[in-house]
């Protein structure tokens, strides 16, 4: 089992934003509540690691 990183979150990050704005007549409410968990894990993530 492989570890997930930073990058694997910001590349998520890059996807589901994607998706959003090719079909915004969709219903995110889920994509959106993952956006912000990812962008919280990536906040801590990168106060954690100062490189």
């Amino acid at each position: 089992m492989q570890a997930v990183t930073e990058g694997d979150r910001r590349k998520e990050v890059r996807h589901l934003l994607e998706q959003i704005q090719a079909h915004p007549e969709r219903d995110w409410t889920a994509a959106r509540q993952r956006l912000a968990t990812l962008n919280k894990l990536i906040a801590t993530s990168s106060r954690q690691d100062p490189h």
